[in-house]
């Protein structure tokens, strides 16, 4: 594979950027619905509370990969500022910019990452 041409690189650093501010928005949305479950058992329900807590735990499971996906992102950025980014982390090979185009975050090339999902599971 080629290593990133600069409008490439200007491309897929734009990318990230707004995927940031995205993953920052979804945080900021999820907190609320994350936060403690308060309903009045006599007014609400035993099945509205359930509901309610199940929402919750969505929420939180939302927040967690959210949160994974923002620190991936902000490694990337610091990858780009120094000059490393596109380059897979397992073998060193360019990822590819359509792989990039999908997951600019992405940490690892497909067939690495294939291999690393493999021996510990999805990310």
């Amino acid at each position: 594979m080629d290593d990133l041409t600069d409008a490439q690189l200007a491309e897929l650093t734009a990318d990230l950027n707004a995927l940031l501010a995205s993953l920052e928005a979804t945080a900021r949305g999820t907190a609320a619905l994350a936060g403690t479950v308060h309903l009045d058992q006599a007014a609400v329900g035993r099945i509205s509370r359930v509901d309610a807590l199940q929402a919750q735990k969505i929420a939180e499971a939302q927040q967690r990969r959210s949160e994974l996906r923002r620190k991936q992102v902000l490694v990337a950025l610091q990858a780009v500022q120094d000059g490393e980014y596109g380059d897979c982390k397992v073998c060193g090979d360019p990822i590819g910019y359509d792989r990039l185009k999908a997951r600019p975050e992405s940490p690892a090339c497909v067939r690495c990452m294939v291999e690393l999902e493999r021996r510990h599971g999805p990310t």
